[in-house]
């Protein structure tokens, strides 16, 4: 099931979960081959709300749930429980008020920080610039005064919600972060020269981390399918909450939800990373264009 960005309808919010645990709904309820009318008419509710539910618009109550099942004929227990934990999951998150909702700066990202906030790994592939996680203050304003954050407040309300983001990969038990960069992020200059190598120095600095993989992808590599966009891919601890995967695009995002909209995003990353350097190797390539830097 895919998604778009973050959208709200009144006080409700459609969320990633939501969409996911809806999307699951409608696909039993077609394969039984029931109307929204007669699903509304089990759990005693409105038509619109089992369309909210099945859009993701509002969270859901657990005896939905298993009166949706029964009425669906779904009997499984496993698939029962599974709807159950990532409806529980998708009804935390929506209670959740995480740093990012005092900072209107984040814009479009706030769904995405807050799936980021709880991933215990993610794999990003980067074709033209280093990933933010691993991004230097200096580098982030740098690229401010070329983006649409032109207002120096803006820009370093964008420092300060992109560092905070980092704090994931310094607390006691991290995140794993697999990060794989085309050799023209390292040799693509933001800012001045002395951020640029200051902003190498931390990439070398993070790779000696036991959670951080880093590997460069050589302009020898010759042809690769990941360069027509950058994305990341995050995966969770919770039952039932599959890997989803983010991707930017000119004036949009896509998420991508589940094993089967994840598999392209899967295959490049995999791809990509065959085609890498090995980390050690990686880093000494990052070292040597620092020097040259």
């Amino acid at each position: 099931m895919n998604g778009g960005r973050r959208t709200d309808q009144g006080n409700r919010t459609s969320t990633v979960l939501g969409r996911r645990l809806g999307g699951e709904l409608y696909k039993l309820r077609t394969a039984a081959r029931k109307t929204q009318q007669q699903a509304a008419q089990a759990i005693t509710a409105t038509t619109t709300k089992v369309t909210k539910m099945e859009s993701g618009w509002v969270p859901m109550r657990d005896p939905d749930i298993r009166v949706l099942c029964e009425f669906y004929g779904v009997t499984d227990a496993e698939v029962v429980g599974g709807l159950l934990d990532l409806a529980r999951l998708d009804r935390e998150r929506r209670k959740a008020k995480g740093w990012w909702h005092q900072m209107p700066m984040v814009g479009g990202l706030g769904e995405y920080i807050a799936m980021e906030e709880v991933a215990t790994r993610i794999r990003t592939w980067q074709p033209a610039l280093v990933p933010g996680l691993l991004q230097t203050p200096e580098y982030i304003r740098a690229l401010g005064v070329t983006s649409k954050w032109s207002h120096p407040d803006e820009i370093e309300a964008m420092v300060t919600s992109r560092v905070k983001r980092q704090a994931r990969l310094r607390v006691e038990q991290p995140m794993e972060l697999h990060a794989v960069l085309w050799e023209a992020a390292l040799r693509h200059q933001v800012g001045s020269g002395q951020v640029m190598r200051a902003q190498l120095d931390h990439l070398v600095e993070m790779a000696q981390l036991p959670h951080v993989h880093v590997q460069v992808l050589p302009f020898l590599a010759g042809r690769h399918h990941g360069a027509k966009s950058s994305f990341s891919i995050l995966s969770f601890a919770e039952p039932g909450a599959l890997d989803v995967s983010y991707a930017e695009a000119i004036g949009s995002t896509l998420w991508a939800e589940g094993a089967e909209a994840n598999a392209a995003y899967v295959t490049v990353f995999e791809q990509v990373s065959r085609l890498s350097l090995a980390p050690r190797d990686s880093v000494d390539l990052i070292d040597a264009i620092r020097k040259g830097a």
